[in-house]
Order: structure tokens, then C-alpha cells, then sequence
């Protein structure tokens, strides 16, 4: 029967074309949508591994969580020096990393931080930082970039880079006396480091020695050189990192930091503020997904419609079936098949633009939005909805196989005026 489902598909293959096609679109927007759920989760879990707590200024976990990791908002205020370092001598603690954040160049944010940032930074569980080009900076006015930042802008080793106050794609306050010199360039990680140009702390303050409250005083310009003889030790950071000697300890000094009376400073775990970002994200996603599935129905009920419409058409084929010894059960079967035939074709033709949409549209999200979609085998997940999706158009297909079932062959030799 399916072999002759697929004769009759090809008589009127038109028509069939369009049904598979709705199908088609239907599923490659469903797994599309799928993929970049799962991707994007994982893109944001494989940004910070082996970091025990994120400290920073009292105000919610998630925003501290994305301004401090993945650059996202802004602050609610700095933590002092001397708070930083207190809980960076800390007894329990293996080692911190400074984050000092509030400048950019041309859209993308500039990080203030030292070495340890180099060599304690983990991402994707237990991968390392490491440089494509040059290396870490050992001077004041020396900059390492992020792939993304020395592709897109073009920057390579010896470049001069100015800074510019604020975070916003376009600024005019400049601090174009001070330039930065690009010393290093990382190796792509799939991460906001990527998106980052990383300064040492002393580069923040000696940009800012001749500033007073985001605004560059008139008349007390301090050169490049001359504030190389200031004192450049931070007065204040934006967030720090932290690695533990154990993880026992985790909530010892978590709780530590969260009642520090002296200034108002909390301490967030990293997977439990990102699961905290997920729950607050999961209604966009339900939503996201049930108007995808809602696309699948609408092209499955297509085809329903148009199957029960070409029913009245078919009355003579189904009759000289009958007529050569076919059953009635047999015609069921025959629409059944030619259902099921289509929604296997759609969901076939759905993975190939699925995979071809994936490889085109792969290099501009990652660029844009740094989100790396892997090409790879449907999961587990996709298949049970493949499965589902075939199974539900092989069930459209009684409908109009049961009508096609209770015609009779007088009816169907019978003239109609």
C-alpha cells in the first residue's frame, strides 16, 4: 500500500509538494527553535566553571550574575579595595579575581583585572584561557583582546586602542591621551571573553586620574607619563571572583561576606543565580515553544483539509480500486499511507533546512551574538518530537480514510449534476 500511496502522491504531485513543504517549514522551525534553547543554555552554563562564588555590590543575584560574567547591565554600585582584599586574604580562599568594569571601545566592554584573571579563569568545565597571538599584558597601558573584538575590528599586535567612558555603543567622552597598545589576542571561546578587551586595574586608574565623576576635569589634565608616577592602586572594583581551598567552606564565606557590616557586599553561587536566570527565562520558552508547535499543527491540519478536500475528486479512483479487488480497508490504508508518506517526506526535507539554515545563519550568530550553534545529530529529544510529528500525521489521515472507506463503488461509478 505504500508503494502505491507513493504512485498516487505523484499524480498529483503538486499539490503534495505544497503540503510537504508547509511540513517541512514547520518542523525546521521547531527543532530551529528547539536548538537555540538548548544551545543557548548551554552557551551561558560553559561561560564560568570552577568559580566557587561571584561577589559585588548588594543588589539582586541575577543582575550580578550578568553584569560581572556576561557583561550584561550595569552595576548598582562598586565594592571598596580594602573589602576586596580582606576577603582575598581570607583563610579559605585559594584565589580571587578582580573585575573592574564602566568603560568601552566602540560597543564592546573593557574589564579591568590582573593575571590572575589569565590564570584562574575557567569556562566549558576545565578549559584554560589561552592566547592565539601574543600575551598577557605586564604593563599600564596594555590591552589583551578577545577573538571576536580583534576579528571584527581588525586589531592586530602593536595596534593602538583608545578607550572611551561609559558602556554604550557610542560615546564622546574619549580617553584618547592614554591609548592602549594590543599586546595579546585570545583564542576563540564561545564566551563574553570573547566580546572583551581586558586592561590591567592600573590602566583603569590611570585613565581616570584626571576625572571626577565620570567627567574629565578642565584644567588638571594629567599626561600618559606622568600618571605612570601616581599611585595607581584601585581605590574601588566592580566584582571579584572567587576560588575556594574547599568546598565545604562555600557557605561559610559566603555567609561571611552577605553580613560584612562595614559595606554592603553579597555573594552569589554562580549555578544556582544561572538556574534562578532560567526559571525566570522558562515562560519565554514554554511560550517560544508552544507557538512552534502550534506552526507543526497548523501544517498538519493543512494537510488534513486538503486530503478531505480532494476526497470528492477521488470518488473514480477509489471505485476502480474497488473495482479491481480492492477492500474497503485496503483504501484506509492507502490514505493513511500517503499521510504518513508526507509527513516522513516534511520532517526529511525540515532536517535538510534545518542543517542548511544552521550552516549559513552559524557564523553571523556566533559574530553577532556570540552563540555557537553545533551541527550535529538530532538528540534524543528532537527524535521523540520527529517521532510525534509522523505519528500525528499518520492519525490526520483516518479522518479522510474512513470517509474514503464508507464510499461504495456504486457511488463512486455514479454520475453527479
Amino acid at each position: 500500500m505504500l508503494s502505491l500511496a507513493w504512485k498516487s502522491l505523484l499524480n498529483r504531485r503538486f499539490t503534495a509538494g505544497l503540503i510537504l513543504l508547509s511540513i517541512a517549514l514547520s518542523v525546521a522551525l521547531l527543532l530551529g527553535v528547539e536548538r537555540l534553547r538548548v544551545e543557548s543554555r548551554t552557551s551561558f552554563a560553559n561561560t564560568i566553571s570552577g568559580t566557587d562564588l561571584v561577589v559585588g555590590a548588594r543588589s539582586g543575584a541575577i543582575n550580578l550574575l550578568l553584569y560581572s560574567v556576561f557583561r550584561i547591565g550595569d552595576p548598582t554600585h562598586n565594592i571598596s579595595w580594602s573589602s576586596y582584599q580582606k576577603f582575598a586574604r581570607h583563610r579559605f580562599v585559594k584565589w580571587t579575581i578582580p573585575i573592574s568594569l564602566g568603560d568601552s571601545h566602540r560597543g564592546y566592554r573593557v574589564l579591568g583585572t590582573t593575571d590572575a584573571y589569565f590564570a584562574h579563569y575557567r569556562y566549558a568545565r576545565t578549559r584554560t584561557l589561552a592566547f592565539a597571538k601574543g600575551q598577557s599584558f605586564d604593563q599600564v597601558y596594555q590591552v589583551v583582546l578577545g577573538h571576536e573584538v580583534a576579528k571584527q575590528l581588525g586589531y592586530q599586535l602593536g595596534d593602538k586602542i583608545v578607550i572611551a567612558h561609559g558602556a554604550g555603543e557610542t560615546s564622546f567622552a574619549l580617553h584618547d591621551d592614554k591609548p592602549f597598545s594590543v599586546v595579546g589576542i585570545l583564542q576563540p571561546t564561545g564566551t563574553p571573553v570573547d566580546r572583551t578587551l581586558h586592561v590591567p586595574l592600573a590602566g583603569i586608574e590611570a585613565i581616570h586620574k584626571d576625572w571626577v565623576r565620570g567627567r574629565q576635569v578642565k584644567g588638571l589634565q594629567i599626561s600618559a607619563e606622568e600618571a605612570l608616577k601616581t599611585d595607581l592602586t584601585p581605590k574601588a572594583i566592580t566584582a571579584f571572583l572567587v576560588g575556594l581551598k574547599t568546598k565545604i567552606a562555600t557557605f561559610r564565606v559566603q555567609r561571611e561576606i552577605n553580613d560584612y557590616r562595614k559595606e554592603p557586599m553579597m555573594a552569589i553561587l554562580p549555578g544556582v543565580a544561572l538556574q534562578q536566570l532560567w526559571d525566570l527565562m522558562s515562560v519565554a520558552e514554554d511560550a517560544l515553544f508552544i507557538m512552534s508547535g502550534m506552526v507543526v499543527a497548523v501544517g498538519l491540519t493543512g494537510m488534513l483539509i486538503v486530503m478531505l478536500a480532494g476526497l470528492h475528486e477521488r470518488r473514480r479512483e477509489m471505485a476502480i480500486l474497488r473495482s479491481v479487488g480492492a477492500r474497503p480497508v485496503h483504501i484506509l490504508w492507502l490514505i493513511v499511507g500517503e499521510s504518513l508518506l508526507l509527513s516522513l517526506l516534511g520532517t526529511l526535507v525540515g532536517l535538510i533546512l534545518l542543517y542548511a539554515g544552521l550552516i549559513m545563519a552559524q557564523p553571523y550568530i556566533e559574530a553577532e551574538f556570540g552563540l555557537h550553534l553545533a551541527i550535529q545529530a538530532p538528540t534524543l529529544r528532537e527524535w521523540l518530537m520527529l517521532g510525534l510529528i509522523n505519528l500525528s500525521g499518520a492519525m490526520m489521515g483516518l479522518l479522510p480514510g474512513y470517509r474514503a472507506y464508507q464510499q461504495s463503488l456504486a457511488d463512486g461509478m455514479s454520475m453527479r449534476l
